[in-house]
């Protein structure tokens, strides 16, 4: 298959290492190991020092996917199967799609939402909210059904907006896709990561039947270096389609990442309290900051660790995030990573230093 190179991916690769600030980091500041390991029970810590690095289930530890299991409706621990997060979106997309199926994916978005499809050669319409308040409308969605539509992507909490769905606007889209026979698959990454006055969502594969849920340990729970995600369904032929996919990629998770990952998901709060308080507390800082800066404004974010942020200036967003990068060290994401018109930022509310960041970054633009 040939397939596009990942813009986003390729703009962190040549700058995530190299500058002295991260303004648009989607996850959260990563916990350390020895964080995970306190929190760990005495059978889990036994489970860590007797670890051998031999291969794993295809599928998955059980007793990872019977953690998992607490988070959600589904049956059993066959409704689950565990990889990396973009692996388990490649492996959906190739195992659900063929050449002559239309698809609809949300826009602006993690360019793997849609680009895998494009590979696959689907045709790809895109559901796009109102850029004043990042709403995004089921009407808008349900015009753009096509006879042969396979496929709905969500991604919710929405990277890069921080737009969030409310109960009647997610029951309005899976009334669409049933309505139409049509599979969801939700990319709920930033799951539980609700900042905004706004009830929490349930996972698509708990409402259903054709929903697939992804989620993982990279952004909820600050531990992107374990590269641990899952997909959950009521659809087990789809899942066995997907365990068998795998076998051409990773074929089976690591080892020590199952383990660390299990302590993670059996002490939820551990880890996703601080993130929480922690987006909270910057986006405060951020809103007061904006509030004073002539060159930018921004809607708020719902949920989600991020949010676009109009910029007011003659420049492309890309010359001037390139600008910035060069002049202060300073990286931010511009719009055009996400295929996505207009001039904005995105903006990673999950990182320690942010107030430090935001110091430099308003001498900046003072100066701009």
């Amino acid at each position: 298959m040939k397939i596009n190179d990942f813009k986003l991916e390729r703009y962190f690769g040549k700058h995530e290492f190299t500058a002295k600030y991260l303004l648009s980091s989607s996850d959260c500041d990563g916990y350390e190991l020895s964080y995970v390991l306190d929190h760990a029970s005495k059978e889990e810590i036994q489970l860590w020092e007797n670890l051998t690095l031999g291969y794993t289930e295809s599928e998955g530890s059980p007793m990872l996917r019977e953690a998992i299991l607490q988070y959600y409706k589904v049956d059993s621990i066959e409704n689950i199967v565990i990889a990396s997060p973009g692996e388990l979106n490649f492996a959906s997309m190739n195992v659900i799609l063929d050449s002559k199926d239309h698809v609809i994916t949300v826009s602006p978005c993690y360019q793997s939402l849609s680009e895998v499809v494009k590979s696959i050669g689907c045709t790809v319409s895109y559901w796009t909210p109102n850029s004043e308040d990042w709403e995004f409308n089921s009407k808008d969605l349900e015009q753009l059904i096509q006879k042969n539509t396979k496929l709905i992507v969500l991604n919710f909490p929405h990277n890069p907006t921080g737009a969030y769905l409310n109960y009647k606007q997610f029951d309005a889209v899976v009334a669409i896709a049933r309505k139409h026979d049509i599979y969801i698959f939700s990319d709920e990454m930033y799951h539980k990561l609700v900042i905004g006055n706004i009830n929490e969502l349930p996972p698509i594969a708990d409402v259903y039947e054709k929903g697939i849920s992804l989620w993982g340990t990279s952004k909820t729970f600050g531990l992107a270096g374990l590269r641990t995600g899952w997909l959950v369904s009521k659809d087990k032929a789809f899942l066995k389609k997907v365990i068998a996919f795998k076998d051409y990629l990773s074929i089976c998770s690591s080892a020590p990442s199952e383990v660390l990952s299990l302590i993670a998901l059996n002490n939820l709060d551990a880890f996703l309290v601080p993130n929480l308080e922690k987006i909270k507390r910057n986006l405060s800082f951020f809103e007061r900051f904006a509030s004073n800066q002539q060159l930018l404004s921004f809607v708020p974010p719902k949920a989600g660790s991020t949010a676009f942020v109009k910029l007011h200036i003659e420049s492309s967003s890309l010359e001037f995030s390139d600008k910035l990068v060069s002049e202060t060290g300073i990286m931010s994401v511009p719009s055009e990573m996400f295929g996505y018109q207009g001039k904005y930022i995105r903006i990673g509310f999950g990182r320690d230093n942010f107030p430090k960041i935001l110091d430099e970054f308003n001498q900046y633009l003072n100066t701009y």
